[in-house]
């Protein structure tokens, strides 16, 4: 096939140029030869936060997507983060928590004696049921949460967006293992909760009132609930849920806990507005408190065995909500806002009283 005059011009290479090849970036030396070296818990986040790659100053205008520790270039546009000020998302012990996370990873499907189970009497079944309804929302809440701030946080603090990953993880997880033993015993999910406490959390405006009310608060009175896990719980499986997920919890008032510390620190003046958040929160359910009704009457039929010990399922659920006050406060005496008792809400601090 004969090829024309125009298409040959057009296929001609002689004249065309290559690209310049740039390879300046073998260059850079900033921090070559520098090794980070495994420690006694391995390579670990804090055996490779050296030289320039350590932990930002208190300031940092990093907006896009540079790596912290690599040499920056020109023209990049920034990528929406706004979260840039350390005190605005820095823990302490971020690195720590994610560490720990990674390493105690567990399985609702394999990791849940879920032969234990056993017909359990109506009430008992309903009343756990009702139980894992509300805690499967509560879970929803504490993984949703966290997971819309991760996008607004600067790369700069990588530990902190690393955590929130592996509480999100850690939540979805909790989610799953309340569903499946709603479903797993003939019982099923039962009546939503009411409580607008839920809302207060995901509606945050800031990352420090979310984190007061979230992680120290709200997951703070579930991980109460939690450490009762053998007086709820009915049978083996039970017990390890509860065991396992209190493990996680953990995790997440600590960061909470040390985040608040260091905002304290660092910026006193913020004492008068985190007690504003905590004054919302404290009171968004009036009637109800941390739980709804339902979710009441079913830890009160869990606690005392049955319906006709209501008496004793009372006062241990009275119990309850005192250790869940009582932490309340020792977690906020260690991250230095050791005066909220005088200016907490009367109806909680009735609890204390008993």
């Amino acid at each position: 096939m004969a090829v024309d005059e125009k298409t040959a011009s057009m296929l001609e290479t002689e004249s065309a140029d290559s690209p310049a090849v740039d390879l300046s970036w073998l260059d850079l030396n900033q921090t070559w030869g520098m090794q980070a070296k495994p420690g006694k818990r391995g390579l670990t986040l804090d055996e490779i936060n050296i030289g320039p790659y350590g932990p930002p100053g208190d300031e940092s205008d990093e907006l896009t997507v540079r790596a912290r520790g690599a040499a920056k270039r020109e023209g990049v546009p920034r990528i929406g983060y706004y979260l840039s000020k350390k005190s605005d998302v820095w823990s302490k012990n971020a690195t720590l928590l994610y560490e720990e996370a990674v390493q105690r990873q567990w399985s609702s499907a394999t990791d849940i004696p879920w032969e234990t189970l056993e017909p359990l009497p109506d009430e008992i079944e309903r009343a756990m049921c009702q139980l894992c309804t509300f805690l499967t929302e509560v879970e929803f809440i504490a993984g949703d949460t966290p997971a819309q701030w991760i996008p607004r946080i600067s790369n700069e603090h990588f530990e902190t967006k690393m955590f929130l990953c592996s509480q999100v993880m850690d939540e979805a997880r909790h989610l799953d293992v309340f569903r499946k033993r709603a479903l797993a015993n003939g019982g099923g999910l039962l009546q939503a909760s009411p409580t607008s406490s839920l809302r207060t959390i995901i509606d945050a405006r800031d990352f420090t009132e979310m984190s007061a009310i979230m992680h120290v608060q709200a997951e703070g009175f579930i991980q109460s609930m939690f450490r009762m896990g053998e007086l709820i719980a009915q049978n083996e499986a039970e017990k390890r849920i509860f065991r396992l997920c209190a493990q996680d919890e953990s995790r997440h008032l600590g960061f909470g806990v040390m985040h608040l510390k260091y905002v304290l620190e660092t910026e006193p003046e913020r004492r008068e507005e985190i007690h504003s958040y905590l004054d919302e929160s404290e009171t968004a359910d009036p009637e109800t408190g941390t739980f709804g009704i339902q979710v009441a009457e079913s830890l009160i039929i869990l606690l005392g065995g049955g319906k006709k010990n209501s008496d004793e399922g009372f006062n241990k659920f009275m119990a309850l909500r005192k250790r869940q006050v009582q932490e309340y406060i020792h977690r906020l005496d260690v991250a230095g806002l050791d005066d909220r008792r005088e200016r907490m809400d009367p109806v909680m601090r009735m609890a204390l009283e008993v």
